[in-house]
């Protein structure tokens, strides 16, 4: 009886143990845009066909994976509007918006495909010009897909658009003294509740067992 109560027990366990070692991160590959404040890159709340963009603003797009704008991975670099568009003098009836251009990181590339270095261009168009007419001026080929997704800039990437992509997450790294262990990325509060209530019916399986021989 004993045994048998031990087996179940372990029975029980080793399923939650194996979810918690394999956490899943969804997410899609995809070019976002972002807008520069001052020195800091705000993710876009509208998209770079319907953005306006005024004479000496900075926007910025950014290829990567992500689960969702609030981990998306911002354009790197710190050039603002003097130094991107220092050759570029105004016009009459043009504006000047300057673009970030970030093809992101060999791990965020299709497979099989190599993201170029990423770059800085001035953009002097119509004053009612779209960020997206900005961006064509500058980074030809562009790729749009069927509902408007912008899909590649300057033929990157030669395919795919927004697909999804399932990547293992990494341990977290063990925490400090005082700092909190968990960062979203562990076992969740309801896994490890769980682990304890199949703990304590094991042992009360195991001591009925006994108490039972």
């Amino acid at each position: 009886m004993i045994r048998r109560a031990a087996l179940l027990f372990l029975a029980a366990l080793l399923p939650l143990l194996a979810g918690a070692g394999q956490a899943q991160a969804v997410g899609y590959r995809y070019w976002s845009f972002w807008e520069q404040d001052g020195t800091a890159w705000t993710y876009a709340t509208q998209g770079p066909s319907l953005a306006r963009p005024s004479d000496g603003d900075v926007h910025g797009f950014r290829f990567s994976v992500s689960e969702d704008s609030g981990d998306a991975a911002k354009p790197r670099g710190t050039a603002d509007f003097g130094t991107i568009c220092a050759g570029t003098p105004a016009k009459d009836g043009t504006k000047r918006v300057a673009l970030v251009i970030d093809f992101g990181t060999p791990a965020d590339a299709p497979s099989g495909e190599t993201p170029p270095a990423g770059r800085t261009a001035c953009a002097q168009v119509a004053e009612d010009a779209s960020t997206a007419e900005a961006l064509a001026a500058v980074a030809k080929p562009l790729r749009y897909d069927s509902n408007a997704l912008l899909c590649a800039i300057s033929g990157y990437p030669e395919k795919g658009c927004g697909e999804q992509v399932a990547a293992e997450r990494s341990a977290p790294a063990p925490a400090e003294p005082g700092e909190a262990e968990s960062d979203g990325s562990g076992p969740s509060v309801g896994l490890v509740a769980g682990l304890a209530v199949v703990v304590l019916l094991g042992a009360a399986a195991i001591w009925q067992a006994r108490r039972r021989a």
